[in-house]
């Protein structure tokens, strides 16, 4: 059995927590995390629009994405100290919403938290990039909320018909 679990920056100990509960001692267990190339895109094409191409090694796209990966790597290493049990890691960069969809293919669980409104139970509870993660994953979910979930007495009302 495989079980991934997507670890992002303020949700992750929820799910490194499920795996650990919920995942056979014998399950193959992979920490995910995606870097979304927003940042770096950004400050790439900040420095050639606005200061030139003529100086590569001053352009602060790369910085940023060094950093972006040592930051992921420290998560990741995070992770597996609070997981206590050996796994595989893997570090992914793209849209994310679809890097994790790609990652998934052949597991046999994913393990994910909620990361939208988190005052209330429903729909909202899940931001776009997790939504799209939930109905295109090509297995199960396991969803889980980062902390303790809101009382019940947070649905809201019944339609009015």
């Amino acid at each position: 059995m495989i079980v991934t679990a997507w670890i992002a920056e303020g949700t992750w100990p929820a799910c490194v927590d499920a795996v650990r509960v919920h995942a056979p001692e014998a399950a193959d267990v992979v920490l995910l995390h995606v870097s979304g190339p927003d940042v770096p895109g950004l400050a790439h094409a900040a420095y050639a629009g606005l200061l030139g191409r003529g100086h590569p090694e001053h352009d602060p796209g790369t910085r940023l994405e060094d950093l972006g990966a040592d930051s992921a790597a420290r998560l990741l290493d995070s992770a597996a100290r609070r997981l206590g049990r050996p796994c595989r890691r893997e570090e992914r960069s793209g849209r994310v919403e679809r890097e994790v969809v790609a990652a998934v293919a052949g597991t046999d669980l994913l393990v994910m938290a909620r990361d939208g409104d988190l005052a209330r139970l429903g729909p909202r509870s899940l931001g776009p990039v997790a939504r799209f993660v939930v109905d295109h994953a090509p297995c199960p979910v396991l969803l889980v909320w980062p902390a303790a979930a809101p009382d019940v007495a947070t649905l809201p009302p019944p339609p009015p018909h």
